[in-house]
């Protein structure tokens, strides 16, 4: 049985993680944390019937040696110490801020406008997008979990980008649900200003999670990537993301080609869900699981010219976005199930 402590526990992926692993058959909660709540019974923060004593990330320090891997939940800038912290008490941390996704110290101070206080772990941290690191997650002590809006591009384009047919540019329009703003409570995400209402924000070059698209998928493009325009949207729905990306493809490649590519990338995954021509995909494809649907549609239909199509993957932001996306690469570090807790 594995021992696992959750930083951070009360905010909406805490929370999701806490319910995740209530069902795992191979891991069990010994502690988490809540900095605002410490003292108090879970079950008095959230409607829940489970009453763990919440604790302060200070005294989970002390109880480091009581857990085998730590979920760290903590806000963006505030996993890093804790993350060296649980690293050299000899845990597996798997930490679901971005502090540990990006590849240099520059690149996180020019997203995120900090200064990382540990640039020589970020090389240590392997990105846990399961389909595409699956090998380097085996046996991985420190693991960084992908962002929400980028686990359903770079799963989405990673069969074309591999195979180098991504056009220069590429057009991703993406909604998400509203939790994907975390529970702090902000005027935009109140109900009266997200019910029947649809915003963009941060749209063009502009948005943190562009910088994972750009490492994962021009990261593997032979042909040296793509610029990416990305619109992301607030959707007035409490979870779920869908993106639809418009790609062109060179000349001469067809739908079906295209389609063969996507059936050999993922032949076998448990978690993509491939639909059939004709089929598009929606939230309901994958809301409360981890999986992704994805969807392919040629622009000009029976066109055999035709070099446009428009992808669509969906996701749960919360699961396959954050905490299920977590314990899949817990259970493939850890040699267990890769679906272990999460059907």
């Amino acid at each position: 049985m594995i021992n696992v402590g959750i930083a951070g526990s009360t905010g909406y992926t805490g929370i999701e993680l806490v319910h995740l692993l209530q069902r795992h058959p191979h891991a069990q909660i010994v502690w988490i944390t809540s900095e605002n709540s410490a003292g108090k019974p879970l079950s008095e923060v959230h409607a829940v019937p489970w009453n763990y004593t919440l604790i302060t990330l200070e005294e989970a320090y002390g109880r480091a040696t009581e857990v085998d891997v730590v979920f760290l939940c903590l806000p963006h800038g505030q996993s890093i110490t804790a993350a060296r912290t649980f690293a050299e008490a000899g845990l597996a941390v798997i930490d679901l801020s971005a502090d540990f996704r990006l590849d240099s110290a520059d690149a996180y101070r020019r997203w995120y406008g900090l200064e990382h206080t540990a640039p020589e772990l970020l090389g240590c941290f392997v990105y846990g997008l399961c389909e595409v690191n699956r090998e380097r997650l085996r046996g991985a002590r420190l693991v960084a979990v992908p962002g929400c809006y980028p686990t359903t591009v770079n799963l989405g384009l990673y069969p074309l980008a591999k195979a180098g047919w991504l056009g220069e540019r590429v057009i991703v329009d993406s909604k998400s649900g509203v939790s994907g703003a975390g529970r702090t409570a902000k005027l935009p995400y109140l109900f009266v200003e997200a019910n029947e209402n649809m915003t963009p924000y941060n749209i063009g070059y502009r948005h943190r999670h562009i910088a994972e698209m750009e490492l994962v998928l021009n990261g593997v493009a032979p042909n040296g990537g793509c610029h990416f325009t990305f619109s992301p949207h607030l959707l007035p729905a409490n979870r779920g993301i869908l993106s639809t990306m418009y790609v062109r493809v060179p000349a001469g490649v067809t739908e079906t080609q295209i389609r063969n590519l996507y059936a050999e990338a993922y032949a076998g995954e448990p978690f993509i869900h491939l639909l059939p021509a004709g089929q598009q995909a929606t939230l309901r494809h994958t809301v409360y699981t981890n999986r992704c649907a994805i969807s392919i549609t040629a622009d000009h239909p029976g066109d055999p010219a035709c070099r446009d199509f428009i992808i669509v993957c969906t996701e749960d932001n919360l699961i396959k976005g954050a905490s299920g996306q977590a314990i899949q690469c817990m259970n493939i570090a850890f040699g267990l199930d890769e679906t272990a807790g999460l059907l």
